[in-house]
């Protein structure tokens, strides 16, 4: 689509290149109010605008307790396009934002998550995630802490099992399970199966306050090895 013809302004076709140097420089010098500036950003709309479309800027991996995921953003530094995906769907998409810096704001679950746009000067920008309030180090550091995965293969297939120690609920493959657990001389037994396989995790005192609750799967009655994410 050709922009609409400005009365007493000559129009001129430029490369894409050519058109976003100068998009770039009108954009520097705050022009954007003008129409002519606006029919120029119309008509320099790159074509492949499609998911994926090469503006990724920023990737995390978050770990919960149904699994890890993994967020994709794309921000369109000329367009101000802005696209998050979580696990290769799409959860926010905005186009055409002359505003380029900002948050966007979705959920993962109960995870509430906000990715913070903020200027570094000229054309650069930083990019943040923050998850339930907490930046993403301090997030995951939290999950290292009251998390812990077993994987491993059950009737063909790979298991994830998660226990989380703040509230001892118990995960398999992202659905949180029934349990019986029982006070036992040194701890505790939290039962379940997984496929039919009976499995249980012990939590026994390590004896020491810095290690503090030591947990173990035992599937059918072999100890699984605990995985690191």
């Amino acid at each position: 689509m050709r922009p609409r013809e400005l009365p007493g302004v000559t129009m001129t076709t430029v490369s894409v290149n050519q058109n976003k140097q100068l998009l770039l420089e009108l954009l520097e010098v705050k022009l954007l109010s003008s129409p002519l500036i606006f029919s120029l950003l119309i008509y320099w709309q790159p074509k492949n605008n499609k998911m994926g479309g090469g503006d990724q800027v920023a990737t995390w991996e978050v770990r919960l307790s149904d699994g890890v995921h993994l967020i994709e953003f794309e921000h369109g530094t000329t367009t101000g396009k802005r696209l998050v995906l979580v696990d290769s769907k799409e959860v926010v998409r905005k186009e055409w934002m002359f505003k380029l810096v900002g948050s966007e704001t979705f959920e993962i679950g109960n995870a509430k998550c906000v990715i913070k746009i903020e200027p570094m000067g000229g054309f650069a920008y930083e990019y943040s995630l923050e998850i339930n309030g907490q930046t993403y180090k301090k997030f995951r550091e939290k999950q290292s802490r009251i998390l812990r995965t077993w994987v491993f293969p059950v009737s063909d297939a790979m298991q994830r099992v998660v226990l989380e120690r703040d509230t001892l609920d118990v995960w398999l493959n992202g659905d949180k399970l029934e349990v019986a657990a029982e006070f036992v001389d040194g701890g505790t037994e939290t039962h379940f199966d997984v496929c039919g396989t009976p499995a249980c995790i012990y939590a026994r005192s390590s004896g020491s306050r810095r290690e503090g609750i030591i947990h173990a799967l035992v599937l059918d009655g072999e100890q699984v090895p605990e995985a690191i994410e």
